[in-house]
């Protein structure tokens, strides 16, 4: 163990190292070409361009900022915590509360019986698992209650409806079960094994109406699936950290989320009419005014596209509803005192889901223009190299406070030099298209079976 984390913080410092001598070597490169930078002054239109871009990237920078500093914060809190909290209300076992698991499956044969397995090995002594099979058309049914009629300690349930999307799947799971909180899951998540411990503790704060858990990718095989481990490492995990510093978490993931039955009936349960059900029911949490934590030590292991079109068929469905979610509730984006923090929650993922896709994708080309018509193509690097500088310094952090493999930190050369522009791109088109009232469909990832 010592030896990994030693591992981990002598790859940040060589990261860090290069990063300084790089920039070393920019900043001499900015003055000796200095003069050339004038014509961007000399027309209007280049002129608010560039002054766009660089308050963009003020903004960025601060949000980068925030982040660590918020989720390191929220590190040293829980840190705290376990080190000098008091004694925990669910310490002894018989005192702990029941727990239902709902698994919602549409066409999961592939991966069912793993993921129910995986679930029968958790370490808590009062639960049950209940499996929604939501119309599938392949043999999800039988494979599910094939397991459900081996002999275990775990009740599990299997209960079969018409097909009628995620959303009501989950639904039919909160109606039908029988534990005090319900931990809603998808059908090719594996959990870690300590994840309800790890979460229930957080439900002895009266104010906490749910918990948010930790995802992270299991088939690192290949660029595109390691890139994606970055950036669910360094893009959900830091910030779902950093929000939790401030008990509002703005999106519970699909694949792991923990909350109380009766917040979620007090709320009506999921809706039908997003198709990011998870961020709308999270944002109807928020303005009921309940907080929500995230406990990073519960983890959901996921799947991840491995090829391109299914990455960003994916990124276009995640990108269109959390519009729809923000949509929603956009009444609260114009009352800051009455809304409070939720007010800033709805600015910062329009912000993060809206300006940061159009202003990078408008930075390339600016740049990309400047540099032919004006030969200036060198600009086009430092603005590569300003994103990049960030997402190695993120990367960094995460690495050493997730204790995630190092290699993670290099991938984020590959993730700004063109992984982030092809979704970019992707969010922009979803982002018209939503604008534009264009009909979309859920779009499934097939499973290749790696859980």
């Amino acid at each position: 163990m010592a030896i990994k984390k030693f591992s981990r913080y002598a790859w940040v410092t060589v990261a860090i190292v290069g990063l300084i001598f790089l920039l070393a070597f920019s900043y001499q490169s900015v003055r000796e070409k200095q003069g050339s930078f004038s014509v961007l002054l000399e027309h209007y239109a280049l002129m608010a361009v560039t002054i766009y871009l660089l308050i963009f990237l003020v903004l960025l920078i601060i949000r980068y900022a925030v982040l660590i500093l918020y989720s390191f914060m929220d590190h040293l809190e829980s840190l705290y915590k376990q080190r000098n909290g008091p004694v925990n209300l669910y310490r002894e076992d018989s005192a702990l509360p029941m727990i239902s698991l709902v698994v919602p499956a549409y066409n999961e044969g592939l991966v069912i019986q793993a993921a129910i397995r995986s679930l029968l090995l958790l370490d808590y002594p009062n639960f049950e698992i209940i499996v929604i099979d939501d119309g599938s058309t392949d043999d999800t049914y039988e494979k599910a209650i094939a397991v459900a009629r081996e002999r275990h300690n775990i009740p599990v349930r299997v209960v079969t409806k018409r097909n009628g999307g995620k959303a009501e799947a989950l639904n039919t799971g909160m109606t039908v079960a029988r534990g005090e909180f319900i931990l809603n899951m998808d059908g090719d998540s594996k959990l870690s094994s300590n994840t309800l411990r790890a979460c229930i503790r957080h439900f002895e704060n009266p104010k906490i109406g749910a918990v948010a858990g930790n995802v992270k990718v299991i088939n690192r095989e290949n660029m595109w699936t390691r890139v994606q481990a970055l950036e669910y490492v360094e893009g959900l995990a830091m910030a779902r950290k950093a929000q939790s510093f401030m008990r509002a978490v703005n999106i519970i993931p699909g694949p792991l989320g923990m909350f109380r039955k009766s917040v979620l009936q007090q709320v009506g349960g999921y809706d039908h009419d997003t198709f990011a059900e998870d961020c709308d029911l999270t944002l109807k949490l928020l303005m009921r005014g309940w907080h929500i934590a995230y406990e990073p030590n519960a983890i959901a292991w996921v799947e991840t596209p491995s090829g391109l079109l299914d990455l960003l068929k994916q990124r276009y469905r995640w990108t269109r509803g959390i519009l729809q979610a923000t949509a929603k509730h956009s009444h609260a984006l114009w009352q800051p005192r009455k809304a409070g923090i939720n007010c800033f929650i709805l600015w910062y993922m329009l912000f993060e889901g809206i300006m940061w896709p159009f202003s990078t994708v408008l930075g390339n080309l600016f740049f990309i223009y400047v540099g032919i018509q004006y030969g200036l193509a060198i600009l086009l690097f430092y603005w590569w190299l300003q994103l990049t500088v960030l997402d190695v310094v993120a990367a960094s952090y995460c690495v050493v406070i997730e204790e995630e493999e190092p290699s993670l930190i290099f991938y984020a050369i590959m993730f700004r030099l063109f992984y982030i522009n092809i979704i970019d791109i992707s969010k922009v088109f979803a982002t018209i298209e939503e604008w534009r009232g264009h009909t979309m469909t859920w779009g499934k990832l097939e499973r290749e079976g790696k859980l």
